[in-house]
């Protein structure tokens, strides 16, 4: 995470020097002896709290502050004032200051005050992240998405927000099966209830019938208390079985008694307890597969499938990508306190064109990527991973008019790769540096393979 940008707007030069000087070993700290190179960077860079002195020379520092407040209401601002003007500092706090000092300034009453506008900063950041994405999100946290297939996503989580029914999602992995579980669940009535998630590919066999029903003290070695199984911990709310088609077949028949009776036994109990859950299960694997394989069975099938949710992969959503990078480029940014606002066309067409057999999930870590290596205010193609990168030589012509599958099912893979890197350097003039970018290797390597190849 980056440091916070603490700016000082101070007439005097020892005063700007001194602070700088306190103040770098926390801060990004930039300095100005007048408001105008000031202000006019505020609309360049970013920067998160102001120490403003109110007497600028022939400049009034409430108008500075009102200047501040009016173009960037996120800045936060600390005003300092000499003894005498005192009143006009709670003028300043008026106009939207957060506090104020008195000079002579003290170092440690400088540092708890900056400590805590810092945080009230930080959490005004939050909220208004928060609220930007509630509106653009509608009420289905954190999905995102304006395609048609994602409109009908939308349609069957509101059609289901006056029912109980057991859901069951399918889809591939990474496509956000647990946000539209969650979505269903906060959507609905039991809102104010537990959203338990169990993952079944995640829990050795001998040990789920305690995670999903609890056991009491002494049913078995090591039960050295009793424990609440997470039907019981749900109860009033709703149970999230990820990957149900990963579960044992002799448990299978449990859960449908769930389901059937509202009821479970916990390991170890002589009696059965009630229990009111609302179930979604969710999976990536092809249940019909499975049952006529026997290892599903049907009767639970068509229990957990009350209501049917499929989500589509990402490839076949194409039009969302340009509105997913936007959301999780300001995320991960946000996350990261960089000011980092978009991608270059270059980075787009790459990510447009990429087919994410990972799914949202791998676009998300993707760009969680490109926010960490990226030191500009946009994501170029260089800062995305290699893998990505790569796929670029996939859709390289193969020149002189052949047809590209021709080409590469009648030619060795050297000839491939050096035809690969004659386009490219083609494509960007000679220059090496772009064409070792777009192959996804280092300088070095397209060297040596130019070495290799007799390419000049």
């Amino acid at each position: 995470m980056s440091r916070y940008a603490v700016w000082v707007i101070d007439d005097e030069q020892g005063i700007c020097t001194s602070l700088s000087f306190a103040l770098a070993k926390k801060y990004e700290v930039k300095t100005f002896l007048s408001p105008g190179p000031a202000l006019e960077e505020l609309e360049r860079s970013r920067c998160d709290l102001i120490l403003l002195d109110l007497r600028l020379g022939t400049e009034n520092g409430l108008d500075v502050l009102k200047a501040i407040k009016a173009d960037h209401p996120d800045v936060t601002v600390i005003v300092m004032t000499a003894y005498g003007s005192i009143d006009t500092s709670v003028e300043a706090m008026q106009l939207g200051a957060f506090s104020y000092l008195t000079k002579p300034l003290k170092l440690n009453e400088l540092d708890v005050v900056i400590a805590q506008a810092l945080e009230h900063h930080a959490l005004n950041e939050k909220v208004t992240m928060l609220s930007d994405e509630l509106g653009s999100l509608r009420h289905f946290d954190r999905i995102v998405g304006e395609s048609p297939a994602m409109q009908q996503v939308y349609r069957l989580i509101e059609t289901l927000r006056g029912t109980d029914a057991n859901v069951l999602i399918t889809g591939e992995s990474g496509t956000g099966k647990e946000l539209v579980a969650k979505a269903i669940h906060t959507d609905g009535s039991r809102k104010d209830g537990r959203f338990v998630v169990v993952n079944c590919a995640a829990i050795p066999e001998n040990l789920m019938e305690s995670e999903l029903f609890g056991h009491r003290k002494g049913s078995f070695t090591g039960a050295t208390a009793d424990r609440k199984g997470k039907f019981e911990i749900a109860d009033g709310g709703t149970i999230f079985l990820d990957e149900i088609g990963d579960m044992p077949l002799s448990l299978q028949s449990k859960l449908l008694r769930v389901l059937q009776d509202k009821e479970f036994t916990p390991l170890g109990a002589a009696e059965p307890r009630k229990v009111d859950v609302r179930v979604i299960a969710a999976t990536n694997k092809d249940l019909d597969k499975a049952i006529q394989e026997k290892t599903f069975r049907l009767d639970l099938y068509y229990r957990l499938n009350v209501m049917s949710i499929k989500l589509p992969p990402l490839r076949e959503r194409g039009e969302d990508i340009h509105v997913l990078c936007d959301f999780f480029i300001k995320q991960h940014a946000y996350e990261m306190r960089k000011n980092i606002r978009g991608c270059t066309p270059e980075a787009a067409k790459l990510l447009s064109s990429y087919d994410f057999p990972g799914n949202v999930r791998q676009l998300s870590n993707m760009l969680e990527y490109a926010v960490i290596v990226c030191r500009g205010e946009y994501i170029d193609a260089c800062d995305l991973p290699e893998e990505l990168r790569g796929a670029k030589v996939q859709s390289l012509p193969a020149g002189n008019g052949e047809d590209l599958d021709a080409f590469l099912s009648t030619h060795s893979f050297k000839e491939i790769e050096k035809r690969a890197i004659e386009c490219t350097l083609k494509k960007n003039d000679g220059r090496r540096d772009l064409t070792a970018m777009d192959l996804g290797i280092s300088r070095r390597g397209l060297q040596l393979k130019m070495q290799e190849y007799g390419i000049r």
